[in-house]
C-alpha cells in the first residue's frame, strides 16, 4: 500500500499542529485549500481532532501526529 494524496493532505494537516502543547489547536478556515478543508474533515471522522474544521488532537491524534513528525524527520535527514 502507498500513501494516496488524501493520505500526504491528512499528515501535511497533523504536521500542523503543536504537538509539544495539547492545549493549542488550529482551526481550518473556508478560505484554506479544498484539500485542507477536506483533509481536516476527514481527520476529525477519524477521530484524531476535535471539531470538523480542526480544534485540538485527541489522545490518538497525538499518537498519529508523533509519528507523522518522526517520519518527517528521518525522512529529511
Amino acid at each position: 500500500m502507498k500513501y494516496s494524496e488524501q493520505h500526504i493532505a491528512e499528515l501535511n494537516l497533523l504536521l500542523q499542529f503543536d504537538i509539544s502543547s495539547a492545549a493549542t489547536g488550529i482551526k481550518v478556515h473556508g478560505e484554506a485549500s479544498q484539500e485542507a478543508q477536506d483533509a481536516v474533515k476527514r481527520l476529525y471522522e477519524k477521530n484524531l481532532c476535535t471539531l470538523p474544521d480542526g480544534g485540538y488532537l485527541t489522545d490518538e491524534g497525538i499518537e498519529v501526529a508523533e509519528h507523522a513528525d518522526k517520519i518527517l524527520r528521518v525522512l529529511s535527514a
